[in-house]
Formats: C-alpha cells, sequence, structure tokens
C-alpha cells in the first residue's frame, strides 16, 4: 500500500497575473458587475458562480488528443482556459481547470494555492489531481473545479469538515497525515476519495502534471462533464446523461451522437462550432504501466 504524508512546501513563486480586461470579462460572465473583495462570503459566491458556469469537461482536449494535434494541450496556459470558455463555453479536466481557478482568484486578490492530489479511484495511484486551496488567516478553504461542490469546503485537522447538499455534497475528513475529500464522480456513483497530497505546488507542477496526460488518460477517449445547473448535477459519462437531481436520486439515459450534441449544446451551452468537432466515444484502453495493460500486451505476442 501506497502512503502519503501531506507536505505543506515553501510558498511558491505567483503566478504572472491574468490581464485585467481579461479578469473583467470573467467577471461579467460568471455574473459580477463589479470587482469584489477579497472575502470568505465573496469566495463562496464566485465558486458558486464558478459551479455553476465553467464545466467539468474534456471537450477540447478529445479535439486535440484524438487529432493527434502536436501542439501544447487546450488550457495549458490560464488566459487559453479563459478565451475558450468564453468563446465556446467548455472548461477543461482537473489541471487547466484548477489552473485556471487559482490563476482568477490571485487576481482578484485572494491568498490562493495551487494543490496536487490523488483521485483514488483504483489502488495504489501516484498523484494525479490539481485542485485549489484558499487561505484565510489560519483557516484554510478547498475551492475544486473538478469536484464542484458549490461552496468552499472548510479544512480542518480537528473535526469533520462538509457540504450538505444531497446533489454535490462532499465531506472533508483528516486522517493518517492527510484530508481525504469523500465525492461522487458521475462515472461512479457510489463515490470514492481525492487525497491531499502536497500544497502550495508551482505553475511547472501544473503544466508538466498536464502534459504527461498526452499519451494516456480515462479523459482521453470518452467525454466526460459535470456542472452544477440549480438544484442538481449534470452530465455526461460512459455514453449516458446523467443527473443527480435534488432529491439525491439518479437519472441516467444513453446518448444517441445526436442527443450527446444537443445535451452540449441546449443543456450545458457549449457552442455548436466546437461541438461539431468533438469525435467519438471509444473504449478506454488500461493504463499502460498497469498489470492488465501488461498482460494483454505478453498476450499479443
Amino acid at each position: 500500500m501506497t502512503v502519503s504524508h501531506l507536505t505543506q512546501t515553501p510558498r511558491a513563486l505567483a503566478t504572472e497575473r491574468l490581464q485585467e480586461q481579461l479578469v473583467e470579462r470573467i467577471l461579467a460572465r460568471l455574473g459580477f458587475n463589479r470587482r469584489p473583495t477579497p472575502t470568505i462570503d465573496a469566495l463562496r459566491s464566485l465558486y458558486s458562480a464558478w459551479c455553476e458556469r465553467v464545466p467539468f469537461d474534456n471537450i477540447r482536449k478529445l479535439i486535440h488528443v484524438r487529432g493527434a494535434n502536436p501542439a501544447p494541450l487546450p488550457g495549458s496556459t490560464p488566459e487559453d482556459f479563459f478565451e475558450a470558455w468564453l468563446k465556446f463555453g467548455a472548461g477543461g479536466t482537473c489541471w487547466p481547470g484548477a489552473g485556471a481557478l487559482h490563476a482568477f482568484l490571485t487576481a482578484v486578490g485572494f491568498d490562493a494555492v495551487r494543490a496536487i492530489g490523488t483521485m483514488i479511484a483504483a489502488p495504489n495511484l501516484p498523484p494525479n489531481h490539481g485542485t485549489v486551496i484558499v487561505n484565510f488567516g489560519s483557516e484554510m478553504f478547498l475551492v475544486d473545479s473538478s469536484i464542484l461542490h458549490g461552496h468552499p469546503l472548510s479544512l480542518k485537522k480537528d473535526a469533520e469538515t462538509s457540504i450538505s447538499h444531497p446533489a454535490w455534497g462532499v465531506r472533508s475528513v483528516w486522517r493518517e497525515s492527510n484530508w481525504f475529500i469523500q465525492w461522487r464522480p458521475l462515472m461512479r456513483l457510489e463515490g470514492f476519495d481525492c487525497r491531499l497530497d502536497r500544497f502550495p505546488a508551482t505553475e511547472s507542477d501544473f503544466t508538466d502534471s498536464y502534459a504527461r496526460t498526452r499519451d494516456w488518460s480515462p479523459f482521453n477517449y470518452e467525454l466526460s462533464l459535470r456542472v452544477n445547473r440549480g438544484d442538481k448535477v449534470i452530465g455526461v459519462a460512459s455514453g449516458h446523461s446523467i443527473s443527480r437531481l435534488p432529491d439525491g436520486s439518479v437519472t441516467r439515459t444513453p446518448l444517441t451522437p445526436n442527443d450527446r450534441r444537443r445535451f452540449l449544446i441546449e443543456a450545458v451551452g457549449i457552442t455548436e462550432a466546437l461541438v461539431m468537432q468533438l469525435p467519438d466515444d471509444v473504449p478506454t484502453p488500461p493504463p499502460p504501466w498497469s498489470q492488465t495493460a501488461q498482460t494483454l500486451a505478453e498476450s499479443a505476442r
């Protein structure tokens, strides 16, 4: 078993700030007509708006990787992430989404840091997740651009904390020298833990981790999307549209290619121009380093 202990490293160098005009455009798209003061109440409002309007998705990455585009992966810089979101309505996966959220919150005046964690979807996985922590003196709050838990989640070592909501609720527990975030992804409705491993992380930690996903990632083959709408979570996983409703129940509907296009355009708000470039899903192969992949390779010899 891999044992990880949370590491708090010396404060990383600040990211080059987003241009003021871009920050104003982001705020306007999130529904703010003026720059907020960086308070916990403002963070709640900004993060709630982000969860409603900036989807976690792999649309641009699928188009890029499946098209064998040798350029840097989409969203590799916060500027690229936001310009695409403003133009197409698409977000990104964890590394670009968290990098963009960190850059935005920092530009608005929050004391935000990047953090690296592990989505424990299987035993003994290496760190595979980027997220953001915001500091208010001695208090720390998680704002995750992938889990989209609606409100900042307080992180405490001496008490369990939670966001109580039937659709996107999460829970934080300190154990074995780490915080574990218990959440429920749409592709695994029973849920699994995200362990926070290290913070603050650097910009290059994020960009290098993202670049390593070019050759294999669970988000290189099949459409995955999640966003909050009202009191429910909607999204796509494993070829189905999935909604977790305000009472906690789940609906799951298979998607034809036309259904998928309609859902992305009408329900999520992705532009037709981008949706029409999206390739069909293909089965996700096992990771190249996994025992399953090695066994398949040996049997094919």
